[in-house]
């Protein structure tokens, strides 16, 4: 006997995505200039700084153009080919993103620590024109997001994003400063380095966010076997099996189990008494809220002719 929980699709967030999306659009088109001028002068400069930092800016673009993406394909309602609609999109982006970053960062290690040994010759005015303007493009994008920022998760995670390619921008700043000073051109390297070890740990937490949702581990936060033993003590339940508990997206976690009840449940009429007493277990009882859960009830002796369970 199965019960499944039928939960609306809609999205209280989705409303917020549509509000902001002008907003992450404008700061999409600015990102994107701001990716281009870095790569043109990282290319004619020769500056791994300023490489470095344009990749680490494309990265964030992907981020805002997921964003941006998440807006309009959550409005989309499911399909009968795709139950959850679009919501993965964003994990996808996230490990482009973190796949990007990472690849970049051990590059600019590598090349940063050669070049210190042996410094190419930078050309420090260029430099600073080129980091100038990325900064002020980054400086357009926060004032964009500023408004908003805490209005919505998605449009805090842009600010910050934004923020901190600033921060990166004006690393390059200060290295072309130097050079232009002091001629020491090693500033270049280190400031590579810096940005590096800015980008590496995110990318590595990226990374293992990304991988946690695409293995469909359980969702952090939520301690399955703190589940199990909340369901065991709810009245004239003898068993859970087949418990998973996985993530389809930001904010989405899901959870199907069965569950195995008194015989008399099925006779007196108090099964649908016990799905709801689970469903208020599961949103209600943990620090993860899952709104999305599935519970086959069964009897013990339905339960004995499955042909394999899991734990």
């Amino acid at each position: 006997m199965s019960f499944g929980h039928q939960h609306s699709h809609s999205d209280p967030a989705a409303a917020d995505y549509a509000g902001h999306r002008d907003r992450l659009l404008l700061c999409c088109a600015v990102t994107a200039a701001v990716v281009a001028a870095q790569a043109v002068g990282a290319w004619l400069t020769g500056s791994l700084a300023l490489l470095t930092d344009a990749v680490h800016s494309a990265a964030d673009s992907i981020g805002l153009v997921a964003a941006v993406t998440a807006a309009g394909l959550m409005l989309r309602a499911p399909s009968s080919s795709r139950t959850w609609g679009y919501r993965r999109a964003e994990i996808l982006a996230g490990l482009l993103q973190a796949a990007l970053l990472l690849s970049m960062g051990v590059y600019a290690v590598v090349e940063g620590v050669q070049r210190l040994s042996s410094p190419q010759e930078i050309p420090s005015v260029q430099l600073l024109a080129f980091a100038a303007a990325g900064l002020v493009g980054n400086l357009i994008s926060l004032r964009i997001l500023a408004g908003v920022r805490r209005e919505n998760l998605s449009v805090r995670a842009a600010f910050l994003e934004v923020f901190a390619d600033a921060l990166g921008s004006a690393g390059v700043m200060a290295a072309a400063v130097i050079i232009w000073l002091t001629g020491w051109q090693q500033a270049d390297s280190v400031a590579a380095l810096l940005i590096a070890g800015v980008i590496i740990p995110r990318a590595a937490v990226l990374l293992r966010e990304t991988g946690r949702i695409l293995l469909e581990f359980a969702p952090r936060g939520l301690d399955v076997d703190q589940v199990r033993q909340h369901i065991l003590q709810i009245d004239h339940v003898q068993d859970v099996h087949d418990l998973h508990a996985s993530t389809v997206a930001t904010g989405l976690p899901v959870l199907s189990a069965h569950v195995v009840l008194d015989d008399e449940c099925f006779t007196d009429g108090c099964a649908p008494e016990k799905l709801a007493e689970l469903r208020s277990c599961v949103a209600e009882h943990f620090d993860v809220a899952v709104e999305h859960a599935t519970f086959q009830l069964e009897t013990a002796a339905h339960a004995r002719t499955e042909r394999s369970t899991h734990a």
